[in-house]
């Protein structure tokens, strides 16, 4: 089977089925070396085209990514669409992608949840006040029904905003410096950790000692299994944070 996957997280699920092998065409952030499309925004359809893919894996876990869909639909391209939203939606995802690449993906899907059951089985009687950071300007944070709401939970923090009903929430610094973080964590999506700049936290007005720490993007806004290296490194920092 040909299959073409035109976001990251897709990308990463075929790796986590062994499927990988299978990819002939990828979107420029998906770091499996294959032909490369142009970025999950922009995809060059033509160029996918003349791929002649058996299945084309989309996504909508960002905005903007409807007009690749529709693209899709308007050539009559055979494709799939996915938007995992918590860390169930994955494991649906996973058995979704299995069964349009022709598997079962059901052993995967349970071994995905076997894998966050030590997490959830965890009792805190305290959590770390959280705030994750998406985008710089304006600001944008993760909801309450976001992946990294539960992930926060899992490591014995809460997201700020689990209090917002949508995945992604616009806000204010104003905003955040009322919530009382006690932790800051950037994620800034699409950058690469070292070009994201902490010292445009630190110069806001208000902002005073606390913590920052710069979160590897790609273990962290994907909703893949990719995230669960995101909550061990998320879990180690927490313990630290509550060492006394």
């Amino acid at each position: 089977m040909r299959i073409v996957s035109i976001c990251p997280s897709n990308t990463e699920v075929c790796e986590y089925l062994g499927i990988e092998q299978q990819i002939v065409g990828v979107d420029d952030f998906s770091d499996l070396d294959r032909t490369r499309l142009g970025p999950d925004l922009s995809i060059d359809m033509d160029k996918l085209a003349s791929l002649r893919p058996d299945i084309v894996l989309a996504s909508l876990s960002v905005p903007g990514m409807e007009k690749n869909v529709a693209e899709l639909e308007q050539r009559d391209i055979p494709h799939i669409v996915t938007n995992p939203q918590s860390l169930d939606d994955i494991g649906i995802s996973i058995e979704q992608i299995a069964g349009a690449c022709g598997i079962n993906g059901k052993e995967a899907r349970n071994r995905w949840l076997c894998e966050l059951e030590p997490y959830r089985a965890r009792k805190w009687t305290s959590r770390v006040r959280l705030y994750w950071e998406w985008w710089p300007k304006p600001l944008f944070t993760p909801g309450g029904t976001n992946w990294l709401t539960e992930i926060s939970e899992l490591c014995g923090g809460v997201n700020l905003f689990e209090d917002r009903p949508e995945p992604s929430v616009q806000t204010t610094w104003e905003t955040v410096l009322k919530k009382k973080p006690e932790v800051i964590l950037l994620a800034w999506v699409g950058v690469m950790t070292d070009k994201v700049n902490s010292n445009v936290v630190k110069k806001r007005p208000g902002y005073e000692e606390t913590p920052i720490f710069i979160m590897e993007e790609k273990d962290f806004c994907r909703p893949s299994p990719n995230l669960l290296k995101g909550i061990r490194k998320l879990d180690q920092l927490l313990t630290k944070i509550r060492k006394p």
